[in-house]
């Protein structure tokens, strides 16, 4: 991905987790030595979080999720960061995470991106979008999963923070179709990302919307992210 994408993660992390740390010199040592220098205050911040966020021993097993519960898909009319700007949400994502773009107007953006270049995240694969051939081998997960979300307290949400959640860009990022096929709706003690080098982003993404929206951690997940923070 792109110079910008990254310093707007970083950002937003800092910004979101920065309310929630505590002490984070106290978990200071744990983050390697060769830690990249643009993730590793971000990763203290997540992994002094990390220890604060409540776990449960297993992700319950809910039967009760539908995706409908989250609202209309990619509504541009929620809360969140973008919210309102006239073009939906997969727009948005797809115009801050692709580069070399070409815009046109179509019927949910008058400045839809129709083409476009990326790496997934998740592979590392060099992909080429085009809205008038295969745009869907170009997907936008959520990083933390809305059926995940559901079973770890999203379930006594009301609508409006549930609509806020799913498209909330914090939480979402552009990626190859195959990878979303793949982790479906797994946490991330199931499934990481093949690319061990957007490991330790996943991680600080994840926790960051675990602690923006107070929700709760399965213990295998907890330990997955630890580990993946104590990396970076």
């Amino acid at each position: 991905m792109g110079d910008w994408p990254l310093r707007w993660w970083l950002v937003l992390c800092g910004f979101v987790l920065s309310a929630v740390m505590v002490a984070v010199g106290s978990v200071a040592h744990h983050v390697g030595s060769g830690a990249d220098p643009e993730l590793a205050g971000p990763a203290r911040i997540a992994l002094s979080a990390l220890s604060r966020v409540s776990v449960l021993a297993q992700r319950p097993s809910r039967d009760d999720y539908r995706r409908e519960m989250f609202g209309t898909a990619w509504s541009d009319g929620v809360g969140v960061t973008g919210g309102g700007n006239g073009c939906d949400t997969r727009n948005d994502v797809l115009a801050r995470d692709l580069a070399d773009t070409r815009r046109a107007a179509v019927a949910s953006c008058p400045r839809a991106v129709v083409a476009g270049e990326f790496r997934s995240p998740y592979t590392g694969e060099f992909l080429v979008f085009r809205r008038d051939r295969r745009a869907g081998a170009v997907q936008i997960d959520h990083i933390v999963p809305l059926a995940y979300a559901w079973d770890m307290g999203a379930f006594a949400w009301p609508p409006t923070t549930r609509l806020n959640f799913a498209n909330d860009p914090a939480n979402l990022v552009a990626v190859d179709a195959a990878s979303n096929l793949t982790k479906s709706d797994q946490e991330p003690g199931r499934w990481m990302p093949s690319n061990k080098g957007f490991h330790c982003r996943y991680a600080i993404q994840f926790v960051t919307m675990v602690v923006a929206y107070r929700l709760l951690l399965d213990r295998p997940s907890q330990e997955a992210l630890r580990k993946a923070l104590q990396r970076c």
